[in-house]
């Protein structure tokens, strides 16, 4: 007999109802036999990985200026790294040096129909994705979404004046030229197999890092584990002297120089912070002694959840896939067991949050070695830079507090009018640095 009115059957529970995540494959990460069995097939998607990024370089394909110095940093691997956190603590080096520096991201998740958008940091996450309002919140800079990073680009520098463009991931989208590449590596995970897809999780082959300027490590790696080569990189490169070109064996002999065993950055966690009330906040070790469960939609949530349990809280883990849109009955739980979130996943759920419910702020922390690297680099590019000076943070015209984000589709339609890679950069006409598609 089915159950009536009065006596309906109570909802599943919550984590009877989440999203199934999809964990990378074993082999990956893992030597397995069927790593072996698909490497014919990773060879070649490397191969045309290192085509397609040829045909930029030649000309044969156009990457475009933006007018302003781009930083673009990004990752190898499939999955996340920690590039958010690092382009957040990157626009507050730069603030803290005078810079006014502009971020760019895809928006993923976003469902607004009419890209690319200014997003203020009481942005919609559904329309813009939960990336872009978290930045816009966190980094104090202008920030611009959108498919095409070239038209979200000129938007910041034509309507908010930005002296430098951040691209929150984007190694692969050549389309946009850039002057600095900044590549992110899970300090544990590493290069996995070191295997292109689908045989590994590499979006191009381990020779990609001869040409990139900086290989962060986030966190430490593997015991053991040795630093010979480009690929095993632990600090950020000291300034090198000016040569002929760059990459190949200077990138490998500034490999060698780095000092073992000492990651670039590391997230370091703070205290909770309310949902309801961001003035609220709770020490961590405060949750130690009874369960918490541990919502997570990032793509390695596994870093989340050791962060909680190295302070000793005792959680219930549930994995959700990255950029997961939560629903309100994915962080109901029975009882009054605390909730920790990301921060990332907090900007989604916070329009139906209770008051046990939590999100766990992360900061990246650089070496001094990377920021020196890194101001000899944007130096090189012509970028002023002020040592101990606080750029006030300001999010240009129609990217402040408000209701809506700014919709500037109008320059997705002139996204591919400027000029090549090379003719057009600033008020010189000429670039500052050759072009690196």
């Amino acid at each position: 007999m089915p159950p009536t009115s009065g006596h309906r059957r109570p909802p599943p529970e919550p984590a009877e109802r989440a999203t199934p995540v999809r964990e990378p494959p074993v082999f990956w990460y893992e030597p397995h036999p069927l790593g072996v069995l698909l490497a014919p097939l990773g060879w070649l998607y490397g191969l045309f990985a290192m085509l397609r990024r040829g045909a930029y370089r030649a000309g044969l394909r156009r990457s475009w200026q933006v007018g302003r110095p781009v930083v673009v940093i990004g990752n190898l691997c499939v999955g996340g790294s920690g590039k958010t956190p690092l382009v957040i603590a990157v626009a507050k080096l730069l603030a803290r040096r005078g810079v006014r520096a502009g971020i760019v991201c895809r928006g993923y998740g976003g469902s607004a129909s009419r890209w690319p958008r200014q997003v203020r940091p009481d942005g919609d996450p559904d329309r813009v994705g939960d990336e872009a309002v978290l930045l816009a919140r966190r980094a104090g800079v202008p920030v611009a979404a959108g498919p095409n990073r070239i038209a979200a680009a000129r938007i910041l520098v034509r309507r908010s004046k930005c002296d430098v463009i951040l691209s929150d991931d984007g190694l692969q989208h050549l389309q946009l030229a850039r002057d600095v590449e900044i590549v992110v590596v899970d300090g544990v995970r590493r290069h996995g197999n070191g295997r292109c897809l689908p045989a590994g999780p590499l979006r191009e082959p381990l020779s990609r890092l001869a040409s990139v300027d900086l290989v962060v490590v986030n966190g430490a790696a593997p015991e053991g584990e040795g630093t010979s080569g480009k690929e095993g990189a632990r600090t950020a490169l000291p300034p090198r002297p000016q040569v002929p070109g760059r990459g190949g064996a200077r990138e490998a002999e500034d490999a060698r120089e780095t000092r073992e065993g000492e990651p670039d950055m590391r997230l370091a966690v703070g205290d909770a912070v309310s949902l309801l009330d961001a003035g609220v906040t709770r020490p961590l070790e405060s949750f130690r002694g009874a369960p918490a469960h541990a919502l997570c939609g990032i793509g390695h949530a596994e870093r989340f959840f050791r962060a909680l349990e190295s302070h000793g809280i005792t959680i219930v883990r549930h994995p959700f896939p990255d950029h997961h849109p939560f629903r309100e009955e994915e962080i109901r739980f029975p009882g009054d067991t605390p909730v920790l979130m990301t921060e990332k996943d907090a900007v989604k759920c916070e329009r139906f949050a209770g008051a046990r419910h939590w999100y766990v702020p992360v900061e990246a922390v650089l070496s001094s070695a990377f920021e020196t690297r890194l101001t000899a680099l944007l130096r090189e590019c012509g970028v002023a830079m002020e040592p101990g000076s606080q750029a006030a943070p300001d999010h240009g015209s129609g990217a402040g507090h408000g209701s809506e984000d700014v919709d500037d589709s109008d320059g997705g339609r002139n996204a591919g009018d400027g000029r090549r890679s090379g003719d057009e950069y600033g008020s010189g006409g000429e670039p500052r640095t050759p072009p690196k598609p």
